[in-house]
């Protein structure tokens, strides 16, 4: 090119090449790992994240707060992505897998400023990850999966998160019977349970309810609020005068011809009224507007009815009550109906709910969350999601790990001495990747303000010997001990997505040697 230099990018573009890049991506996803770091484990810390338009949200859960944050590094957006695919997959672990993959990402730093290739690393890092997953199958306990483990498995999931003063114990008692409700003989129908807060109670007033709960308040003030043995209609009509696509003017001369017109308007909407009626009908809901009119001769009828539904609960109502929904009004028949044992309207301060109860409803079921405020709800839901999701996982496996810390020590334990017989310049690596898994006990211990290389000595020590230690709660004092005898326990597929998830995003980012961003 006669010595004249070749530009392929535009001039806005930026690029960072070899480590300068490498340094950079892995520094991102560090800086990432290290703020959801402090809130990992029963006396973790939670953050405040204020938006934009002056939200706060108040929370120690990892997804959320990677949600939350308006990050916009592509390789910190990685780690981002581990919380996400935690969170979809198994629904709690987030914060776990996020401090791993930032750790591994930190291990790798080190191996490359020992002049070890990254394609190295990739491999060793894979290659500790089958024999990491080879070791959570050995830590698997020989237990039956019973409610106690259930219970055991749900509280381990809440504790240290914000649950408005209720214990997670008695927490882990709504959220085990509302796995239970929904287990069929194949799998569990995670789906069928909801969770429905209301603010204006003590969380100790959370309650399941067999049934679903919708924002919804009746069409007119003179329905009953409450129906029993109830048949439901759901409609995507609108209960109003028909009025034509095409604009249209017409001419009325004299009174008696608006007489008529009025008359033959309310005799339609009569009509709708009593189509309704004599189909025995006693509940209705309906995705479309219902005249004023109309809804005061249904209340006469004592049909109670609920308008302008989103697709989303009609589709629910149909769905956990058997009804059929109807798109036209003369095509209501009694094979549309479904059915409850109870539906009832309640009003809570501002706010009025309606409770769909028992019968072919009851296949659904709601957590009903109550807290003295948004902040205390919203955390408890979150809280209660995750107990949800891990208490299926765990039903549906039927397996389980000890948590506190011990099944990290076991597997990087596992790793190490696997390590010993891997050849070259790989075998630092899976010994880096054993390193890495020593975070989630050291944070722990940090956590709760124990010496970190203490705690880690003493419990690798205890694993040594054949035990299985972790760092527990008893009462106020923070222990290294058996976490089976505490009830500290983790459903297997979280361990194993964690492991996974981490490992993948690491080895991504230390692959990436080129950054070419353009303006």
């Amino acid at each position: 090119m006669g010595g004249q230099p070749l530009f392929i990018l535009s001039e806005d573009s930026q690029r960072t090449q070899g480590r300068d890049a490498q340094s950079s991506n892995i520094m991102a996803g560090k800086a990432v790992a290290e703020a959801v770091r402090t809130t990992l484990g029963p006396r973790g810390m939670d953050k405040m994240l204020v938006g934009s338009g002056g939200d706060v949200v108040i929370t120690n859960d990892g997804a959320t707060i990677l949600d939350e944050m308006d990050i916009e590094h592509p390789a910190a957006q990685m780690i981002v992505e581990v919380a996400e695919s935690q969170e979809d997959e198994v629904g709690d672990g987030t914060t776990t897998a996020a401090v791993i993959a930032g750790n591994l990402l930190a291990e790798a730093e080190d191996l490359l400023e020992q002049d070890v290739h990254a394609t190295t690393i990739v491999e060793g890092y894979h290659e500790a990850a089958r024999i990491a997953l080879e070791a959570v199958e050995e830590q698997v306990l020989d237990v039956d999966v019973d409610d106690d483990l259930l219970e055991q498995v749900a509280a381990s999931s809440m504790t240290g998160k914000g649950t408005g003063g209720l214990t997670p114990e008695r927490l882990a008692e709504t959220v085990v019977e509302a796995i239970r409700h929904v287990e069929t003989d194949d799998d569990v129908e995670r789906e069928n349970v909801a969770v429905h807060t209301q603010v204006g109670a003590s969380s100790s007033a959370t309650e399941l309810v067999p049934g679903i709960v919708l924002d919804e308040e009746p069409a007119h003030d003179e329905m009953p609020s409450e129906v029993e043995d109830a048949d439901i209609a759901v409609l995507d009509v609108e209960l109003g005068v028909r009025t034509g696509e095409v604009d249209a003017e017409y001419s009325i001369d004299s009174i008696d011809q608006l007489n008529a017109a009025l008359d033959a308007e309310e005799q339609e909407l009569r009509g709708y009224a009593e189509t309704i009626a004599d189909s025995g009908v006693d509940v209705l809901f309906t995705t479309d507007d219902v005249d004023d009119r109309v809804a005061s001769f249904l209340a006469k009828e004592g049909i109670l009815t609920f308008e302008d539904l989103g697709n989303t609960d009609a589709r629910k109502i149909a769905s956990a009550t058997g009804a059929r929904r109807v798109g036209a009004l003369d095509d209501l028949a009694e094979d549309d109906f479904g059915h409850a044992d109870r539906i009832r309207t309640e009003r809570f301060g501002d706010d009025e709910l309606a409770f769909v109860e028992g019968g072919a409803a009851a296949e659904a079921v709601t957590v009903f969350v109550r807290g003295g405020t948004d902040h205390v709800v919203d955390e408890l839901e979150r809280a209660i999601e995750d107990a949800l999701h891990v208490v299926a996982t765990a039903l549906d496996s039927g397996e389980v790990v000890p948590g506190a810390g011990a099944t990290e020590i076991g597997i990087a334990d596992k790793v190490r001495s696997e390590a010993a017989g891997i050849e070259g310049r790989k075998q630092l690596a899976v010994n880096a990747f054993a390193d890495a898994l020593d975070v989630v006990p050291r944070t722990l211990a940090a956590n709760t303000g124990q010496d970190p290389i203490d705690a880690l000595v003493d419990l690798r020590a205890d694993h040594e010997s054949g035990g299985r230690a972790g760092l527990v709660t008893d009462g106020e004092e923070v222990t290294i001990g058996d976490p089976v005898e505490y009830g500290v326990v983790d459903p297997a597929d979280v361990k194993r997505e964690a492991v996974e998830s981490a490992t993948e995003a690491a080895t991504m980012i230390v692959r990436i040697d080129d950054v070419i961003a353009a303006e």
